[in-house]
């Protein structure tokens, strides 16, 4: 995973014709997936939440995740058409608070486009059939009590955090959204991680986190 700035990020989403929210109120949240095209079934992508904070402060968060299924649903699609793989795209307001196998999580309320992987080989196809739908591509996490070491069936087509305080984290500022702007609705963007170029004089690095009461 990578760790851009709040600029580079920014950069990023703009040079590419999406939206960056940072409007006159505080939590206008940019919500930002880094798919690493790298390995399968490991949690090496990066789901950025961006905004500024009630003393327009820039801010970032980044948490390890993975914007790819999982090696079993790969091999066993839940749908006869292939396994669903996010396509890169910005997805405006097509999320919201809502519940996942039970528990709170982001939930898809508006189309999505994805590939189909159909020829359960293990490995991602980015280049096949595009379907777009309603079809339950939730943001969520995986473990409950425990950082997962693998993907394997916590995504089968979900942006999955890797750890269960992340995942609270990113929930708490979606109810602080709500709190500010009056809904829990988000916009879910997705990019390649080399749309970051390396020659450019962008930082990366370690961030605080700002507590919420700020």
């Amino acid at each position: 995973m990578i760790a851009p700035t709040y600029d580079a990020l920014k950069r990023v989403i703009e040079e590419k014709g999406y939206v960056w929210f940072s409007g006159s109120k505080p939590f206008d949240l940019n919500i930002v997936g880094i798919r690493n095209l790298n390995a399968v079934n490991a949690f090496d992508d990066t789901i950025c939440v961006a905004y500024l904070d009630i003393e327009k402060r820039k801010r970032i968060i980044h948490f390890p995740a993975t914007t790819d299924p999982g090696l079993f649903y790969l091999k066993n699609p839940m749908n006869a058409s292939g396994t669903a793989i996010l396509k890169e795209g910005q997805y405006r307001g097509a999320y919201r608070l809502g519940k996942h196998k039970g528990y709170t999580a982001l939930v898809q309320v508006k189309p999505v486009s994805v590939y189909r992987d159909v020829n359960k080989d293990g490995r991602y196809d980015f280049n096949g059939k595009i379907d777009t739908g309603l079809f339950g591509i939730d943001i969520h996490r995986a473990l409950e009590f425990d950082i997962a070491k693998t993907v394997d069936k916590f995504s089968a087509g979900c942006q999955v955090i890797q750890s269960p305080d992340d995942f609270a984290y990113l929930i708490a500022l979606v109810k602080r959204q709500k709190q500010f702007l009056g809904t829990d609705i988000v916009t879910y963007t997705l990019v390649l991680e080399n749309s970051f170029a390396i020659n450019r004089q962008w930082q990366y690095g370690n961030y605080c986190l700002p507590k919420l009461c700020t």
